[in-house]
């Protein structure tokens, strides 16, 4: 049973004693000290409504139909995820983009130079603070990462190009998707830069430092690392503009997307997150952000000005819920996302929130109807006629 804001102190509790006695059926070492090797299970995900009291309003849209590409607000997408007609047709009649690839060592990073946690063990909730996670597994680990650069058709040799970073590369769908928005005009030809990350995942491991960390780290690696080196053996000149850059990425990809453009708006005004990890991930434990990117929407949105980001965010029905780990209320994924597109419409951003039927974390299906309309919208306002540097 789902809790939210708008739950009595009785129903809420109710709701925890049925929960807590569904993992106890399930998991009855659950309340117990768990060891530090010891991997906590999860119960599958219960299916939300996007009709739930504390939710935003949002407009249901007919099964199958996208959200305009040029509407702020909050939608919901109907159960059936269906492949547009021309998404994925790399063929003859639609210019092919080159992709370029190559491999960065961690040995070759002054910001990264690798950690991973030990198999099958995962960390113990702080006894003083159930919003901390105790790691005592993580250590120094080498690490190789796959870097994958989309080159449209039509760039011109030695112009300047606006560009989309994408976390977990690579990502085909994105390069797919560039191919035909392109070749329609309804994108600038533009580069997609997908990065491989540096193994792992949550705390205590590379991917988790690299994509939870509450800081412009993340950001600072690529402006530094990677995008020289894409430059480099793409053959490419990328543009400054912050205007010209946007961000990409699901589940913890997304909430790094946000991170890096929140931390650097003078570099990155564009994000786009599936099933962004907008909960209390990060680690090591900062008492700057204590919970994390769950800070987003419980504190940095709606206390600061506003910054110049437009943001494309989505949350399926069936995404990730795991209360059992920390119980910090903090892991609620479509509730973190719901959070995050009430303080956005109250801080006045632009932005675009579809919550997506009969959809799971980082749903493939919804990707592939969803990824045109939303990379529309994230460069709508975009001026290719003006020179980028």
């Amino acid at each position: 049973m789902l809790q939210n804001d708008n739950m009595t102190p009785i129903l809420r509790s109710l709701s925890i004693s049925l929960l807590v006695s569904l993992i106890m059926v399930v998991n009855p070492t659950f309340g117990q000290s768990a060891p530090v090797a010891q991997h906590m299970e999860r119960l599958a995900p219960p299916t939300r409504d996007p009709r739930t009291p504390g939710y935003v309003t949002a407009k249901e849209l007919p099964d199958g139909v996208n959200p305009s590409a040029n509407a702020d607000g909050n939608f919901i997408l109907g159960p059936t995820h269906t492949i547009p007609a021309d998404e994925g047709v790399r063929g003859s009649t639609i210019p092919q983009g080159t992709v370029i690839e190559f491999t960065m060592k961690s040995s070759d990073s002054k910001i990264y130079p690798g950690i991973a946690r030990n198999a099958n063990t995962f960390g113990t909730v702080d006894p003083a603070n159930p919003a901390k996670l105790i790691v005592t597994t993580s250590h120094p680990a080498p690490y190789t990462r796959k870097v994958a650069v989309y080159v449209p058709k039509q760039y011109v040799p030695g112009g300047v190009a606006p560009f989309i970073v994408g976390a977990d590369g690579p990502d085909p769908l994105l390069f797919s998707a560039l191919d035909f928005l392109i070749a329609q005009h309804k994108l600038p030809p533009m580069i997609a830069i997908s990065i491989g990350n540096g193994s792992g995942d949550a705390q205590g491991s590379e991917r988790g430092l690299e994509y939870d960390t509450m800081s412009g780290v993340y950001a600072e690696f690529v402006e530094k690392e990677v995008l020289p080196l894409v430059e480099a053996q793409a053959h490419v000149k990328l543009t400054k503009d912050p205007d010209g850059r946007a961000t990409m990425g699901g589940s913890s990809g997304g909430s790094c997307a946000l991170i890096m453009a929140w931390y650097h708006p003078e570099l990155y005004h564009r994000v786009l997150t599936y099933s962004g990890t907008f909960i209390n991930q990060q680690w090591p434990y900062d008492p700057q952000t204590p919970h994390g990117a769950w800070g987003f929407h419980e504190r940095l949105i709606p206390e600061n000005p506003v910054k110049p980001i437009r943001i494309w965010m989505e949350v399926g029905d069936r995404d990730l819920f795991n209360p059992n780990a920390m119980r910090d209320n903090m892991h609620d994924w479509v509730l973190a996302n719901e959070q995050m597109a009430k303080v956005l419409a109250a801080k006045g951003y632009h932005y675009q929130f579809v919550f997506a039927r009969n959809a799971g974390h980082v749903d493939r299906a919804v990707k592939q109807q969803t990824l045109p309309e939303a990379l529309q919208y994230l460069w709508q306002d975009y001026s290719s006629s003006a020179v980028k540097k």
